[in-house]
């Protein structure tokens, strides 16, 4: 199986004055999901800003994409990832986060 890069998430702290700055300076779009979370579009990638408490990480984290997120979480754990978070409900969806074996974090995401 395949699971591509789907997005990146940011940490978004203050979410208004984190908008404001990619909006004025390089022109992003966004979409709110509630009060804590933003999508982003027009960065060449698709992305979101996640604000406050819903930041799970001072560090950028890239998403991938499953079709099956159970399926997914089983070949991270016997591949010898490690869940940093079980498998939550989000806009959108539901993910999961996991380390690699070098120490990045990630997380995997699915309808």
């Amino acid at each position: 199986m395949h699971e591509p890069i789907d997005y990146i998430e940011l940490p978004g702290g203050d979410l208004a004055a984190t908008k404001s700055f990619y909006t004025d300076a390089f022109g992003w779009g966004f979409t709110d999901f509630g009060p804590t979370y933003a999508g982003f579009q027009g960065a060449g990638l698709d992305g979101g800003l996640a604000g406050g408490d819903a930041a799970t990480s001072a560090a950028p984290l890239v998403l991938l994409k499953a079709d099956d997120l159970d399926d997914a979480l089983e070949r991270v754990t016997t591949s010898g990832g490690t869940i940093t978070a079980p498998i939550f409900e989000f806009p959108g969806g539901r993910r999961f986060h996991f380390r690699d074996p070098a120490g990045n974090e990630l997380g995997v995401w699915g309808a």
